[in-house]
């Protein structure tokens, strides 16, 4: 059995075991999110079937929730935040400085599958506005022009 194929049988096992569970649905999404590292459409409609909801319950749970990626990850995810503490002392510039650098929009992951950028909200650590994380470890007062020292970091390792 493949990778893939003894993925999908584990989706099915939960499948099995939720299914008739009130509420089910957000905890099959969680093990898919495990199990696959996002929730892509092919996974969607196997937990559709297999719960007895349509594909847009799925889809609208999926896409609601913060933590379920409809799209793999890269190994560094870059997170900036745009909550007003950090907007207000530049963290757009250094989200626009990143998005050049790595050459990907918001919420895109680099064609090598290293980096992933999104935008937040409040990461709770305003008084070192702006900020940003890199896989939880966190930077504070940031400027766009300490992107590049901090991004040869990662890229190197």
């Amino acid at each position: 059995m493949s990778d893939k194929e003894q993925k999908y049988a584990e989706l099915q096992q939960i499948i099995e075991t939720h299914k008739d569970w009130p509420g089910a649905l957000m905890p099959v999404l969680q093990a898919a999110q495990e199990i696959f590292g996002c929730v892509p459409e092919d996974v969607q409609k196997i937990i559709a079937d297999g719960l007895g909801v349509t594909l847009a319950e799925v889809y609208g749970v999926a896409t609601f929730y913060a933590q379920f990626s409809l799209q793999p990850k890269g190994e560094y995810v870059i997170s900036v935040c745009l909550g007003t503490a950090c907007y207000v002392k530049g963290s757009q510039a250094v989200l626009d400085k990143l998005s050049e650098m790595l050459g990907i929009p918001v919420g895109g992951t680099t064609k090598d599958g290293r980096f992933t950028l999104q935008a937040t909200r409040c990461l709770g650590a305003c008084g070192l506005a702006p900020v940003m994380t890199i896989n939880g470890e966190v930077y504070g007062r940031m400027t766009p022009d300490q992107v590049p020292g901090i991004l040869a970091k990662y890229k190197e390792a």
